[in-house]
């Protein structure tokens, strides 16, 4: 299952770019790329350290927790695959989630490339906890880079019987992908987005509305015929 920015917008979180192609007022390139911190850290730590405080105020929605029942039954054999950097999946009480882009709620040492849980600011340079230089940056993928979990991603991909993708526009790669992965290993692909994805095509199912009601609706059809 892959999740997108449409899955928490619900919860208040904004999307990854607006009408006018800026993320919450700032270009992409600007707050998002390695070049842009090596040029300008403090902006960028600041942009991050706003979203993280940001969280605080939202909460995960119908969607998020329709998931955790899913999980409650499938167990493992679920998995979340998320781009978001948000924790609305895990506060909803999903155990299996990848996040591929990384997590607000983690910091990244450029130096010892350790990974730490983080929630305080990072604009005034802490030490890192594992080796103590002030090199810590947000834990995100930004372009570029290369997604967290990859292997263990297209792996599962190539095995599953259900593809479903939420939220996501199906233009950011190589998420944008995973669909035709999935089904040219043979899954079934279900798309549930509040309006057709840029690959919409590759979907065998195609459902559009809002993820709050979609999800919650999906979830219990299925669980009603695999308990039936």
């Amino acid at each position: 299952m892959l999740t997108g920015a449409g899955i928490s917008a619900e919860s208040g979180v904004p999307t990854f770019r607006d009408a006018d192609g800026l993320w919450e007022g700032h270009r992409v390139e600007d707050v998002a790329t390695p070049e842009a911190y090596d040029m300008a850290p403090t902006r960028v730590l600041r942009f991050y350290d706003e979203r993280r405080a940001a969280l605080a105020r939202v909460e995960p929605n119908a969607a998020h927790h329709a998931l955790v029942r899913l999980e409650e039954v499938l167990g493992e054999d679920l998995l979340v695959v998320t781009q978001n950097i948000d924790d609305l999946h895990e506060r909803a009480g999903s155990r299996h989630v990848v996040h591929m882009h990384g997590q607000l709620l983690s910091a990244l040492c450029r130096v010892c490339e350790g990974r730490v849980p983080w929630t305080r600011e990072l604009v005034d340079h802490p030490p890192c906890p594992g080796c103590g230089h002030t090199e810590l940056r947000p834990d995100v993928v930004w372009f570029g880079e290369i997604p967290y979990e990859m292997d263990r991603i297209l792996h599962v991909l190539g095995s599953a019987h259900t593809f479903v993708s939420i939220g996501t526009s199906g233009a950011v790669y190589p998420a944008a992908g995973f669909v035709q992965h999935a089904r040219r290993s043979g899954a079934r692909t279900i798309e549930l987005n509040l309006e057709p994805s840029e690959g919409s095509m590759w979907f065998h199912e195609s459902h559009q509305g809002r993820a709050g009601e979609l999800v919650p609706r999906w979830v219990d059809e299925l669980l009603a015929g695999r308990l039936a």
